[in-house]
């Protein structure tokens, strides 16, 4: 089931074109990462997912609702972590919690619940009485955090939500992330500058450049796409140039390159190591070690958009 459609949606503002015709689709329950280089648009599209802008063209639907034709519910099905800091420093973490809460219509014993329950889930349960503005950078991304799934939200947004926060409350994050959507079913929108997030925490990314959209699907799908081929990396010493030439005979064998006594193999989908291995101890090859060159995301992104994500 998708709990979020984005269709053809296209946004200009005076004569730049911002958003030019993206369309995706989010499933029910999935962590889905949104990337893309500063200025890609991807802060205009979830402003436009949120009803902060309205789209030129193109439908958004959320939980079933159009954005455009039901704002309301649409809105209803959301939880924002927006990527600065929107807490109230003189307040304690409590306090704040009551004071969101009280925005999403919360009251009563059903309030105090939602408190309790969001200070537990985001590690913050023994700093309830403790002025947010004492709060190190991690703790009040984890009561961001705690403010916007007061609701119990079907869609959580996270906008960079380690950007600038400590190893243990980044870890504390992931361990949340993954947590709300096998305990909760939350569905999660994953935005971040930090590649190694992405790939941890997503199976399926859509990324964005210039307003258009780049890539789209698995990361797997994504990075065959992009490098079909991968790399086998065999450390040792008298490899001969005959056994070089047994490799690059193998099935599944594309090219074979040596550097420093190393051999470096481009193989794809048919390559079976046990065939190389066997060549190895035919002729008696001290080998030190056999590894795989995995793609990163990272190199997928920069191949694609020619730029850092950071850029």
């Amino acid at each position: 089931m998708n709990i979020i459609e984005v269709k053809n949606v296209t946004k200009r503002f005076n004569d730049k074109l911002v958003l030019d015709n993206v369309s995706y689709e989010v499933k029910k329950g999935e962590i889905f990462g949104f990337i893309g280089p500063n200025g890609a648009g991807k802060s205009t599209l979830i402003n436009i997912m949120t009803s902060l802008l309205t789209p030129d063209s193109g439908t958004v639907r959320i939980c079933g609702y159009d954005i455009l034709k039901n704002p309301i519910k649409a809105k209803e099905c959301i939880g924002y972590v927006p990527q600065d800091i929107s807490l109230i420093e003189e307040l304690n973490a409590y306090d704040n919690l009551e004071f969101f809460g009280a925005l999403y219509g919360l009251k009563g014993k059903e309030l105090k619940e939602r408190i309790k329950e969001a200070l537990e889930v985001t590690g913050l349960y023994d700093k309830k009485k403790e002025k947010v503005k004492k709060f190190s950078g991690g703790m009040k991304r984890r009561l961001n955090i705690a403010a916007a799934i007061m609701h119990h939200p079907k869609v959580l947004i996270m906008d960079e939500p380690t950007v600038g926060v400590d190893p243990q409350s980044r870890n504390h994050i992931f361990t949340f992330t993954k947590n709300i959507c096998t305990e909760w079913g939350t569905t999660v929108i994953y935005t971040s500058h930090y590649m190694e997030e992405v790939e941890e925490l997503c199976k399926r990314v859509f990324i964005i450049d210039l307003g258009k959209e780049v890539a789209y699907g698995t990361k797997e799908e994504i990075k065959t796409s992009v490098f079909p081929n991968n790399k086998v990396i065999i450390e040792g010493s008298d490899i001969t140039g005959e056994i070089i030439l047994k490799i690059e005979k193998l099935v599944g064998v594309i090219k074979v390159k040596e550097q420093e006594s190393n051999l470096f193999l481009t193989i794809d989908s048919n390559f079976k190591l046990h065939n190389v291995l066997s060549i190895i101890e035919e002729y008696g090859i001290n080998i030190k070690k056999i590894s795989y060159e995995d793609v990163r995301l990272e190199d997928v992104f920069l191949a694609l958009t020619g730029k850092m994500l950071r850029d």
